[in-house]
């Protein structure tokens, strides 16, 4: 908590803050005192809170210290995830149980083959489901070991999510902070952790944008992807998440109707359908030079 509030009062200006700058300072952003006086707290009260020592911090005073560092939603959010972690921890080692994917999902997932790329994470973005489109779009997760069905660490460890976002930097940036909310929602989630420190050794990016402090959920945006077999989409991705399943949600791609990537999608899932015919006018698969290949 303490490293996230020194991270959000560090990126206000005096100038963001109706506050007259005296020319003065030596650090960018606010002064502890300056945040204190915005919160309604003492100074005292608020250095307390980002040196760690706040057991029973109220909801009152997290939202007036939210308000005063201009958090948005996420971020205020994230602050109360932070704060309530040292009454509401679980017991260390405690293993939570395999989340289920129901059946009424995967028939959702199964409608939407030839339509839209699609897969089911937790917070923690672990791959949960996915549908045929999916697996031919990102990559095929139910091939994959359990350990390794995971959206972050495909995008960060695996070489081939270089390949496929166009601006893999931004891509992975999110991602990270999507780790960051995720830890502040499940700080004891052993494989979320583990995940975590793998990526601080493996990535040498990834410790930078680690201690921006920087949340995100990747709940919606556009991504620009170089496919393997049908090379450029541009792609909206949309998280929708079901009332009646928690901890999960639908990650859906979609293109612009009539856009060259909605032909360049639609040809995707011709390509990757199971027994699919061959186009009219093509070469039979099993030919070669007109001749059977066997």
């Amino acid at each position: 908590m303490g490293p996230f509030l020194r991270s959000r009062r560090a990126r206000l200006s005096p100038e963001d803050a109706g506050i007259a700058s005296d020319g003065t300072r030596k650090v960018p952003g606010l002064r502890r005192e300056e945040v204190a006086r915005m919160a309604g707290v003492s100074t005292d009260y608020y250095t307390r809170l980002e040196q760690g020592r706040h057991p029973n911090v109220s909801e009152t005073v997290l939202a007036s210290v939210a308000g005063a560092l201009h958090l948005n939603d996420l971020e205020r959010g994230h602050l109360f995830d932070l704060a309530r972690q040292r009454t509401l921890r679980s017991p260390r080692g405690v293993l939570t149980r395999p989340q289920r994917v129901r059946p009424e999902v995967h028939r959702m997932l199964d409608v939407l083959n030839d339509v839209s790329p699609a897969l089911v994470l937790n917070d923690q973005r672990d791959v949960l489901a996915t549908n045929r489109l999916g697996r031919a779009l990102i990559a095929d997760f139910d091939a994959l070991p359990h350990r390794e069905r995971n959206l972050a660490r495909y995008i960060l460890l695996d070489p081939a999510a270089r390949d496929l976002y166009s601006d893999w930097h931004k891509s992975a940036q999110t991602m990270v902070a999507t780790l960051r909310w995720a830890a502040g929602r499940h700080p004891d989630d052993p494989r979320l952790n583990e995940l975590i420190g793998e990526l601080c050794v493996k990535v040498p990016e990834f410790n930078t944008w680690w201690a921006s402090h920087r949340v995100d959920q990747c709940s919606q945006g556009t991504e620009l992807l170089r496919h393997p077999l049908v090379g450029e989409l541009t792609l909206h991705h949309e998280m929708l998440a079901p009332l009646a399943d928690q901890n999960q949600a639908v990650l859906l791609y979609t293109a612009e109707p009539g856009s060259a990537s909605a032909q360049t999608l639609a040809l995707l899932a011709s390509w990757t359908a199971p027994h699919c015919p061959p186009a009219a006018g093509s070469p039979n698969p099993t030919t070669v030079d007109g001749k059977n290949s066997t």
